[in-house]
């Protein structure tokens, strides 16, 4: 079964290395890459491409900030018992070891709290909550990071105890409306930028208790790091204060005094650098694998110890649960492929929704990534437990929101919730085929056929002999690369292969690539999988820095090939 091919969309001219012809003070590349996305000149573009730690903006932009600024300044004046509730992915561990550094350096002992992805879901749950009342004393204030906005009855109930809360968030606010909290700082519902992860947001809270009270010897820029790694691992948009945290973060991360951040990048075999995809790829996904696990205790204590012998000894852990995650994965996917080869059609269904009961409900979500871009198809793989509950992951394609669609659906569901490109749902094992369909009917409505049909927005056409490391260089002050500001892809027609490729591990090739006179060194991800025409080829890819054995090389990743045309 093959997935529906791309269609290539040029987005303008070729571009051409000689000359930029619009007097700007910058590269021939940039100039022709800022043009196609029409980012902003002059001035504005300065602070694009470096942007200042001075142009960050107010923190009490944020709706209900000084309230919550008020009242932990309150718990630090009371000397009060406060317990930090946080999520088990990267952002939720970050986000708790940003608010547990910022109540230390105020002088407060917080204690900490992760629920079990698997027992006990995400957020404030019923079941979280009473281990969590039950593991240490009653909090005088709760703060909730990386959830909380739409746990109405949850946070019911602790104000019932007499428990205040604070919610630091940034998902979307549910159909009841604000819990009864002391604060909701989440600028999503009100001030801000929208588009900040949780560790953002706790930076901002950061930002406003240093204005309002500064503690003394607290450094804010010791957090970038941190909020850098969350930033990129969560997917938000990469524009705006988002941009201007991880590109600083990244410059401080080599040099980090955070003992885990660096035993991770040890270990993960970091060679003294940090870009958004050796995070994303390298660092977030053994953080995540913890809590994936569902150990999410071991990547908060990698982030907090101060001991470089334990950190080093937890980052190996990290690396060893990342493992199995990709085992559990590669076992998901391989079922979950044999199944749309007996019930799928690419080019009659506009969803995928499979569910098992022999599925680790800790990877379900990145198998559900995995499937949506290979078919571009709106996916939700589900784990079902030994009671018939099943709880799943989602991953969606432009223009369809997974929110909207739960909202639609939601009378299927025991419960669902998450982001529009990521979301996830609690249903019953019995309902499962009726939510597909319905979820099916949702996109078919709501999208037009040349949504659904998968598209290669390419930036440039070039040629190899345009490539080299000062044009790298030039184009690596676009960085950092995420959501909302994609690594540019490159077209190069006529391709001839120099050599056989070599298959690598997990499907992946190593090509030998030339145009004319001039050759370059490429890697396919997942090419081994792929059913390569005959050369000459046209290739989609993007350009990366390799360094191997102290050489620096422009390295091609491929991302699509076809016959050339």
């Amino acid at each position: 079964m093959r997935a529906l091919p791309a269609d290539w969309i040029l987005c303008g001219d070729p571009f051409h290395a000689n000359g930029s012809g619009d007097g700007h003070p910058f590269p021939a590349i940039l100039e022709h890459l800022i043009r196609q996305r029409g980012l902003p000149v002059g001035e504005n573009l300065e602070n694009f491409l470096r942007p200042k730690l001075r142009d960050l903006g107010d923190p009490f932009e944020i709706n209900e900030m000084h309230e919550a600024v008020e009242r932990i300044l309150a718990a630090v004046e009371r000397s009060e018992n406060v317990c930090i509730y946080g999520d088990y992915d990267v952002d939720g561990v970050t986000s708790i070891t940003v608010m547990r550094k910022l109540l230390h350096a105020y002088g407060l002992e917080p204690r900490h709290f992760i629920p079990r992805r698997s027992s006990e879901g995400y957020g404030l749950s019923a079941a979280a909550l009473k281990r969590c009342m039950a593991e240490g004393s009653k909090p005088d204030l709760l703060i909730a990071v990386d959830c909380g906005t739409v746990s109405v009855d949850e946070i019911a109930s602790l104000r019932a105890e007499g428990v205040d809360v604070i919610v630091v968030d940034h998902h979307e606010p549910g159909p009841r409306g604000r819990p009864d909290v002391i604060a909701l700082v989440n600028p999503k519902s009100g001030g801000g930028p929208t588009y900040l992860c949780a560790a953002g947001v706790c930076f901002k809270l950061a930002h406003a208790m240093m204005k309002t009270r500064p503690a003394d010897g607290f450094d804010l820029k010791e957090l970038l790091d941190l909020v850098a790694v969350a930033t990129i691992a969560d997917i938000v948009p990469m524009i705006g204060e988002n941009r201007l945290l991880v590109r600083h973060g990244l410059k401080r991360l080599p040099l980090t005094l955070n003992p885990g951040l660096r035993a991770l990048q040890e270990v993960t075999g970091m060679n003294g650098k940090a870009t958004s995809m050796d995070v994303g790829f390298r660092i977030g996904p053994r953080l995540n694998a913890a809590g994936r696990m569902d150990v999410p205790e071991d990547a908060l204590a990698t982030l907090l110890t101060d001991c470089k012998r334990l950190a080093r000894d937890l980052a190996e852990r990290l690396d060893d649960y990342n493992k199995r995650r990709q085992a559990h994965e590669n076992q998901i996917r391989k079922e979950a492929m044999e199944m749309l080869q007996a019930t799928f059609d690419p080019e009659r269904d506009p969803v995928i929704v499979l569910g098992s009961r022999s599925w680790h409900p800790g990877v379900v979500g990145i198998v559900a990534s995995r499937l949506m871009r290979q078919f571009h198809k709106p996916t939700f793989i589900i784990a079902i437990d030994e009671a018939g509950i099943g709880k799943g992951s989602g991953r969606s394609i432009e223009g369809v929101s997974l929110v909207q669609a739960i909202n639609a659906c939601r009378h299927h569901l025991v419960a669902g919730g998450g982001h529009d490109m990521a979301a996830g749902l609690s249903i019953a094992e019995d309902k499962i085929e009726v939510f597909r369909k319905e979820f099916a009917e949702f996109v078919l409505s709501n999208t037009a056929p040349e949504q659904r049909q998968p598209k290669l927005r390419v930036d440039a056409e070039i040629t190899f002999d345009q490539l080299s490391l000062e044009f790298l260089s030039d184009y690596e002050l676009l960085q950092p690369f995420g959501n909302g500001n994609p690594q540019p892809i490159f077209m190069a027609r006529g391709v001839h292969l120099s050599r056989p490729p070599v298959h690598m591990k997990n499907h992946h090739l190593r090509l030998n690539l030339r145009q004319g006179y001039h050759e370059q060194d490429a890697v396919y991800f997942g090419g081994g999988e792929v059913v390569l025409p005959d050369p000459p080829w046209d290739i989609a890819f993007t350009i990366d820095r390799n360094t191997f054995r102290g050489r620096t090389s422009l390295q091609i990743i491929m991302q699509d090939v076809r016959a050339a045309e």
